[in-house]
């Protein structure tokens, strides 16, 4: 378990490095304070993973420092029950000069292990690095993705009570991303403490059960991390676009925006034209939102995100990318409908978010975005048995690979 209480931590930055000498001797100031973290409280359960989100400087690296004791804070308390280890800047805690071996043996030092444990655990540790021969030779040869397999490896085998990830696992191949993924869920199913920290907002809502939005050092939102998302998605429009923008308005307790067009409606249409909850894998629907302008505007973006029942993204586009410019004038209501021929969603529950916005993202200005403006349910069709999220429809055949043909080829 992990329990933060109160904590801050506080730099001091200098425009110089003679100015820290400077201070000293003549007794006068000549840094400026920054707050890294502020008042920052949070508890990670037996088996639970907090995902922290926030843009750069934030103080979402500087909390996991504070964790794993790279940093002490000036004020408030850690409190870990049991080993943690992790995941931080690349290459952290490793010699260059060192051959792959050596550095795990070096590091697993570090983290507490002593020299029976690394040799029992030191073919383990290799194995999932996967670096072959490579092991053996000085890691200023490898590359950040063997460097991070190198590092991952060592970390999760220390067999921590707590673990914490950074931006660093997003530098591996997507095979090992996948395979660190795996471990990570098997050692929250153990009771582990995960902290992820990652721009991964899909990695948050899959992995995580909690997540805290960070914002200059402060908590601004702490809970289920698909409603932190949106905040983090509000945040980034409300600042990038330098203007105040209602959030949680009383008619629509799931959008925000600047309220020149209002989402009023999203429906989904099937094929004979019933408005339905319950869609047919590979059957045609018509997703259709309803508009009103509260001014004329030229060219309004209107997108569409079909999210799973964890939240991840599964589809999204809008009509800047599809070159369709929608012009609404003031006090005019539009019926915008996205039309497919095949809806291939797999069986399951999904939901759809809406956002109407200038340019290409909402984040140049945001007019109206509503977060599930429709839930809806996919069951299996009529044609061919499947597994997963997407119903492909491939042809199969089957040709023979005598004389010397590669498969796939034509002649």
């Amino acid at each position: 378990m992990i329990s933060v209480q109160n904590i801050s931590k506080t730099f001091k930055l200098y425009r110089k490095p003679s100015d820290r000498l400077k201070e000293i001797a003549l007794r006068r100031c000549y840094h400026k304070d920054f707050q890294a973290v502020n008042g920052v409280s949070f508890d990670v359960r037996e088996g639970q993973t907090l995902g922290i989100v926030g843009e750069n400087g934030a103080g979402k690296s500087t909390i996991l420092k504070l964790l794993t004791g790279i940093l002490l804070p000036d004020a408030g308390a850690v409190h870990i029950a049991g080993k943690i280890t992790g995941l931080l800047e690349l290459g952290t805690g490793f010699n260059t000069e060192f051959s792959g071996i050596d550095n795990i043996i070096h590091n697993a030092t570090y983290l507490g292990l002593s020299r029976q444990e690394i040799e029992e655990r030191l073919d383990r540790i290799i194995e999932f690095t996967e670096l072959g021969n490579f092991i053996n030779e000085p890691i200023k040869t490898y590359s950040s993705g063997m460097v991070m397999r190198l590092a991952f490896s060592v970390a999760i085998h220390a067999d921590p009570k707590a673990f914490v990830v950074d931006e660093a696992l997003s530098v591996g191949d997507a095979y090992f991303q996948q395979k660190c993924m795996q471990k990570i869920k098997e050692f929250k199913e153990n009771g582990g403490s995960i902290v992820f920290v990652s721009h991964d907002l899909n990695a948050v809502k899959v992995l995580c059960d909690q997540a805290i939005l960070l914002d200059k050092g402060n908590v601004i939102e702490h809970g289920d991390p698909e409603a932190i998302i949106n905040a983090y998605n509000f945040l980034i429009a409300k600042r990038s676009k330098g203007e105040e923008i209602s959030y949680g308005a009383e008619d629509d307790s799931s959008g925000y925006g600047n309220r020149k067009v209002v989402i009023d409606r999203v429906a989904l249409i099937d094929e004979k034209e019933n408005e339905s909850e319950i869609l047919i894998s590979g059957h045609p629907l018509k997703l259709a939102v309803t508009l009103t302008g509260h001014e004329l505007i030229d060219n309004v973006t209107l997108g569409i995100s079909i999210r799973d029942k964890f939240g991840q993204d599964i589809y999204g586009t809008n009509s800047y990318h599809l070159e369709k410019p929608i012009r609404i004038k003031q006090n005019e209501t539009l019926i915008v409908n996205y039309l497919f021929e095949e809806f291939n969603l797999g069986p399951g529950k999904y939901t759809v978010t809406v956002a109407a916005h200038a340019g290409s993202a909402h984040v140049e200005e945001c007019y109206h975005w509503m977060d599930k403006g429709a839930v809806f349910e996919v069951v299996a069709g009529d044609g061919h048995v499947f597994a997963g999220l997407v119903r492909l429809t491939p042809d199969l055949h089957v040709e023979s690979g005598k004389n010397g043909i590669k498969p796939g080829t034509l002649s």
